[in-house]
């Protein structure tokens, strides 16, 4: 069962992420790692911040983040872990 929210509160999460944000450096690649290529920068970016949580609803090519000490969860597991 999944969360529904109403489309004023995806704007409002997504409005205070992008006010929290900044731009990561990334000063050493970890090509190749992941089962798709496309996903290695999203763990790239990930270390690079010291992120404790990947977002996302790919999790199953991410499996390999939790090496990093990196979570991988989907959005609503993600929103319920919010104060």
């Amino acid at each position: 069962m999944g969360i529904t929210l109403p489309a004023a509160a995806v704007d409002a999460i997504i409005r205070r992420i992008a006010m929290v944000a900044h731009k990561q450096q990334i000063y050493f690649l970890w090509r190749p790692i992941l089962p798709d290529p496309k996903d290695d920068m999203v763990l790239e970016v990930a270390i690079a911040s010291g992120a404790t949580h990947i977002v996302t609803f790919n999790g199953k090519d991410l499996r390999l983040a939790s090496q990093f000490g990196i979570t991988v969860l989907p959005p609503a597991d993600f929103i319920r872990l919010l104060p």
